[in-house]
């Protein structure tokens, strides 16, 4: 979770500095490789602990996991 969130803290930084420098081709490289790196820390994080994001961005086993897992802050 704590990788999750580093991730998460470093794309929101780029997002905001790519607002002021669209054109930044680095930048616009390392937010692509940090939201792929992202995308497998997250579905590590589900595969141990469950979905972590609602409406649709996360998928679901059987039964329902939402009112089985720890939530993110918990874990």
């Amino acid at each position: 979770m704590e990788q999750l969130q580093i991730v998460d803290f470093a794309l929101v930084e780029l997002t905001l500095y790519l607002d002021t420098h669209p054109a930044d081709m680095q930048a616009i490289q390392q937010f692509n490789q940090l939201a792929q790196r992202r995308g497998q820390l997250a579905h590590a994080f589900e595969m141990q602990y469950g979905p972590l994001l609602q409406y649709g961005h996360s998928f679901t086993k059987y039964p329902w996991q939402w009112i089985e897992t720890p939530w993110p802050w918990q874990v």
